[in-house]
């Protein structure tokens, strides 16, 4: 879960959870007004309509009974035993009114939510030893939803969801914004200055971002105005000497020795300032099977055991064609090294990610020695045999699999041999 999503539900569960206290401490606290308002109410009505009935004359009464349904809509009914009564709902509202109007009244008082199918709520009284029932319409103790309050609360609750989505976004979006620009300096790449805005956490956050990548990007240059000068001073030397080896005239078995340790100079020094340089080559979309076809080629001109297992089939994929073809290329020089030839290059599309192949016959990798093979200067001597280098061919690989999005794998051949795995992100 994104930061934007969590925060904001907290915040959203923190409000909801505040306005339903809200009407429940509400709700509580006008109960009680309400119940005393409606238990006064029904003890009026009650004592007033017992009154009428005591002190009206008789061939009155009927008349009065009459008026009080009409005009109130208050009916009163002698109570027998055969009446079919409902009892009142069990709501803590009426609980409490008929506690209320009981104390006034009298313990004897009886109460009745339906009376011989007839709704309303009743109540019974005394005229002497008589028993009657006063029927009240429910509407009477059956107070009016809360639409008001209810639509108040919406509307704040509404109101505060839309806030707390405003202030977890201002939190979450220049955090958001710092992750993608540490992304892209972690493949290789120079962001453009993060906003030093919002709140003195954030702003602090982002001016030192900005003072890192400008570091970095100032360390970058200086390393290659280093690795320039190191590639001029030192290989200009080796080319003089491989240049007088060439004009000397001397013994030719200790020429072609010397010049070939010239040739490892050189060679571990490519790599020293392959390894150097890093990843920093733009990503364009390029033809993958071209440029396999193109390094087999390149090979076989050369005079080198190196063929295309099958048509490459991975097709075009955006990727820093330059550092790819050096790794690829990389992978083929440590097979034709360490295990002579022949060696087999093959390429194809699995999934959302491309498999390039470097297929050889020599020795392999013993298990549990493929990761320690991808660090810095590390060199297996006992397997694949110590020819030189620096040891840092497969480092570089493993470099440019992650700046892709992939990785290197070193896997065992069926057959025998290694089976060296470039795999590429299709992003």
């Amino acid at each position: 879960m994104t930061l934007f999503a969590r925060s904001y539900l907290l915040i959203a569960l923190l409000i909801v959870a505040s306005v339903a206290g809200w009407f429940g401490i509400l709700h509580t606290y006008q109960r009680e007004p309400i119940a005393l308002e409606l238990s006064q109410q029904t003890i009026s009505i009650v004592n007033l309509t017992r009154a009428a009935l005591v002190n009206a004359e008789s061939q009155r009464r009927l008349g009065l009974l009459r008026e009080l349904s009409d005009l109130e809509g208050i009916r009163v009914f002698g109570a027998s035993p055969e009446d079919k009564l409902e009892p009142v709902p069990p709501q803590p509202l009426l609980e409490r009114v008929m506690q209320m109007v009981r104390g006034v009244l009298g313990e004897r008082t009886r109460f009745a939510w339906s009376r011989d199918g007839l709704d309303g709520f009743w109540v019974s009284f005394f005229i002497d030893d008589d028993e009657f029932w006063i029927m009240l319409p429910r509407e009477r103790v059956e107070p009016d939803p809360p639409w008001q309050w209810l639509g108040w609360g919406a509307l704040t609750l509404a109101l505060s969801l839309i806030a707390a989505w405003l202030i977890a976004s201002r939190i979450a979006g220049p955090l958001a914004e710092l992750a993608r620009a540490a992304e892209r300096v972690g493949r290789g790449e120079t962001p453009a200055p993060l906003a030093e805005q919002g709140p003195r956490e954030l702003r602090t956050v982002a001016a030192a971002f900005n003072r890192m990548t400008r570091d970095l990007a100032l360390t970058e240059r200086e390393r290659a105005m280093v690795l320039a000068g190191i590639s001029h001073d030192v290989r200009t030397p080796l080319s003089r000497l491989r240049l007088a080896l060439e004009l000397g005239g001397g013994d030719r078995a200790v020429s072609d020795g010397m010049s070939a340790d010239i040739d490892e100079i050189d060679q571990v020094i490519g790599q020293f300032l392959d390894f150097a340089r890093g990843e920093s080559e733009a990503r364009v979309p390029a033809d993958v099977d071209a440029l396999i076809r193109d390094v087999a080629e390149h090979y076989a001109r050369r005079g080198s055991a190196v063929a295309l297992a099958a048509p490459p089939q991975a097709g075009v994929l955006p990727l820093a064609q330059l550092s790819v073809r050096r790794a690829l290329m990389n992978l083929v020089d440590n097979a034709l090294r360490y295990a002579g030839g022949p060696v087999e290059i093959a390429a194809w599309r699995s999934g959302d990610c491309a498999a390039l192949e470097v297929l050889d016959r020599g020795p392999g990798v013993p298990p549990g020695e493929a990761e320690r093979l991808k660090r810095p200067f590390t060199r297996l001597d006992k397997s694949r045999g110590a020819l030189g280098g620096a040891g840092l061919g497969l480092a570089i690989v493993e470099r440019v699999a992650q700046a892709h999005g992939g990785a290197l794998q070193l896997l065992a051949r069926e057959g025998g041999g290694l089976r060296a795995r470039l795999t590429l992100a299709l992003r």
